[in-house]
């Protein structure tokens, strides 16, 4: 009989440094139970290793653990973001933060716990109600000219999964150095007290620092969109023989699509979503991954327009799918005979050669205007850029590095039309 190996001393020492900090019953339960097993490779894999801050912020597996996804790892990054604000953007503390979240599990709780750490140091937060979708938060940090913005959201990952996205004050992701200068800041302040437990901050502290603009931020949101469709297009969509079937994928897509479709002038019977997927639910039912792009993600789809097939046979069909928090897109269209899902090449080059029509029909001179990609997108843009003779920039791969050039060519006095 193979003697029970005793836990090692550090490996005890991260167990009780786990249980002094965390006051959530649900993940002090997990590690209480672990020790008592003594299964000491999860606590191991669970507590060995710090959850690191990177450009994307924090994105992991949700439970217990200082390398997973749970309060514990939110009250510390918050507390880090919040100290590492104050000390490198110029009043941060009024310029404030936005915060929002998706429908995942425990998203809400952990944006509120965020605010609380920001409130709790003087930072001014807009809270924002409801689920909302990821570039809604960027959208409002411009808006407000705020320090940053926090969305709590983990894409098209797993279920199980969760994650803390950062904006700074250009409400774009973060590049070097400060991913580091934050992991830096995060590892300075650890300690958590009673107070940073609240998810609902104290009426003193919220009504003097709570910025109430919600809804104002949504509304412009909704109302830049509108301001994408000529009102010349306007006639034209409301006599489409197009019908668009829609999926969110489980995700909160569904209400931004619907006012997207009905500013853009579309009648409601040239639209329809996937009922089944329509709703908001965190453990995406009927679908492997909540991706659009993962193959048989658009089965559903596919599926209910076979059946509108059924009776209209001559019917043009257009499948769009978002990811969860809305920002992926994925399109397919009915040939006739089969679907073609458009890659995200075609998808873009679509997209970008829209906006360049819509430019030119203003007369100016397109040598000012400039459009991005990544390096591991095709090279269909910049082919497009030489036929045409714009500006055309190629960056590393992420919306961070996209993001942050495409700031640099509007301060160079390009007008970016799309990346």
């Amino acid at each position: 009989m193979a003697l029970e190996r005793p836990p090692a001393p550090a490996l005890d020492s991260l167990v009780q440094e786990w249980l002094r900090l965390d006051r959530n019953p649900t993940t002090r339960k997990e590690i209480e139970q672990l020790h008592q097993a003594n299964d000491h490779d999860e606590l191991e894999s669970r507590l060995r290793q710090r959850i690191k801050f990177g450009t994307a912020g924090l994105r992991a597996h949700m439970s217990a653990g200082f390398s997973r996804m749970n309060d514990v790892a939110v009250i510390q990054a918050s507390q880090g973001l919040a100290a590492y604000l104050i000390q490198d953007v110029p009043d941060a503390t009024k310029k404030g933060i936005v915060v929002g979240h998706d429908h995942r599990h425990n998203s809400e709780r952990f944006a509120r716990l965020a605010v609380t750490a920001f409130l709790r140091r003087g930072i001014r937060c807009c809270l924002l109600e409801g689920h909302v979708a990821t570039p809604i938060v960027p959208f409002g940090v411009r808006l407000l000219g705020a320090a940053a913005g926090v969305m709590i959201t983990a894409s098209h990952n797993p279920a199980t999964d969760n994650g803390y996205k950062l904006y700074y004050s250009n409400a774009v992701q973060i590049i070097s150095p400060h991913d580091k200068g934050i992991a830096a800041s995060i590892e300075q302040n650890l300690e958590i007290d009673e107070e940073a437990w609240s998810t609902e901050p104290s009426t003193q502290v919220s009504e003097a620092l709570l910025i109430h603009k919600s809804e104002m931020i949504k509304d412009s949101y909704l109302q830049a969109i509108s301001g994408l469709t000529r009102p010349s297009r306007l006639e034209l969509h409301s006599k489409t023989p197009l019908k668009f079937i829609y999926t969110p994928m489980h995700g909160i897509g569904f209400l931004f699509a619907r006012q997207a479709f009905e500013t853009a002038g579309f009648p409601p019977h040239a639209w329809l979503p996937v009922e089944s997927q329509k709703h908001p639910d965190p453990d995406f039912p009927t679908v492997k991954f909540p991706n659009p792009e993962e193959k048989g993600a658009l089965d559903m789809a596919m599926s209910l327009g076979r059946t509108i097939l059924e009776t209209a046979p001559e019917q043009k069909l257009m499948i769009m799918a978002n990811d969860p928090d809305a920002d992926r897109f994925c399109a397919s269209e009915w040939t006739g005979s089969t679907w073609n899902t458009f890659s995200g090449d075609q998808i873009g080059a679509i997209l970008a050669c829209w906006a360049l029509q819509n430019f030119k029909k203003s007369g100016k001179p397109l040598d000012r205007i400039a459009m991005l990609s990544s390096t591991v997108s095709s090279h269909l843009l910049a082919q497009i850029a030489r036929l045409e003779g714009f500006k055309f920039k190629e960056t590393l791969t992420g919306f961070k590095n996209i993001g942050n050039e495409a700031l640099d060519l509007e301060k160079k006095g390009y007008k970016v039309l799309f990346a």
